[in-house]
């Protein structure tokens, strides 16, 4: 089996499959570019590796109108125009194929073509989408809860100090074929909350405090870093000018990550999700 779907960004969306728009070729879900980085030094033979970058993808659909009415292929050519509009910016295509269902975020890079029938019955067609992010992913997000921070101190105090315990650590496994960037939900009340991936080293905290309404949510991918406050599910605060300055916008390795939340001051009731897409570089 070999479907693909595209929804665009009103909602509306449309399918490729046998009838009425049948696949007969379809480029570009495997291969894409890549950029390998060397470094060269004077008088070095070759050069140095230092990274291989993979380019944006490019699907290319060709495909046909089944119907051989006039009127039908007429209707079919305005139903995919409609859906696959360059104007609408990025939509998102689903494949399905040998049982296996990924996603990937892509815009049309340009307008569908419809090349002249002349004495053939089908109206072909050819479609192409620009993805700017070159991998495929997984349809569900895999989401986890942590256990919040539990404070200790009370004021006024003795010696010796009791500040607090250290958040829930937890194992999180990236199956994907690359690292891949997470969101983080923090709900308040918490001060000062950390996320560490404890097998990377890298670790992200964000100093200032959140009341029991509010959601502190941290995106670290490449297309959409932000960390921002949301009251009442709206954003009231960008909160990125809170960041400690040896944050890092980490992502999960590949394999198992061990990751652990602690904060400075916090209750029971602070709770904070991790959620990720794993990623593939083909399918």
């Amino acid at each position: 089996m070999r479907r693909l779907t595209y929804s665009n960004s009103r909602g509306e969306q449309i399918s490729f499959y046998l009838s009425p728009f049948l696949i007969t070729s379809l480029t570009g879900i495997s291969e894409v570019n890549a950029n390998v980085q060397g470094q060269q030094a004077p008088y070095q033979d070759g050069d140095t590796y230092i990274d291989t970058i993979l380019q944006p993808r490019f699907p290319i659909l060709e495909g046909a109108i089944t119907d051989t009415n006039l009127i039908m292929i007429k209707q079919r050519r305005k139903d995919i125009l409609k859906v696959c509009n360059p104007k609408l910016g990025l939509g998102k295509l689903t494949l399905e194929l040998d049982g296996d269902t990924k996603e990937i975020l892509g815009a049309l890079d340009g307008v569908p073509v419809f090349p002249e029938r002349s004495i053939r019955p089908f109206q072909e067609f050819m479609i192409t989408w620009k993805c700017p992010n070159p991998y495929w992913q997984d349809p569900q997000e895999v989401s986890r809860a942590l256990r919040a921070y539990e404070g200790k101190l009370n004021i006024p105090t003795t010696f010796p100090i009791e500040f607090g315990i250290s958040g829930d650590t937890t194992i999180l496994n990236n199956e994907g074929d690359v690292e891949t960037p997470i969101t983080i939900d923090i709900q308040g009340p918490v001060t000062n909350p950390r996320v560490i991936n404890k097998t990377t080293g890298k670790y992200i905290r964000v100093n200032l405090s959140l009341s029991a309404n509010d959601v502190l949510h941290i995106d670290t991918g490449d297309q959409n870093k932000r960390v921002e406050i949301y009251r009442d599910g709206l954003a009231i605060e960008k909160a990125i000018g809170y960041l400690d300055h040896n944050s890092d916008f980490w992502k999960l390795d590949v394999g198992y990550n061990e990751i652990q939340y602690i904060a400075d001051a916090g209750d029971g009731n602070a709770i904070v999700a991790i959620a990720w897409h794993d990623q593939y570089t083909g399918i």
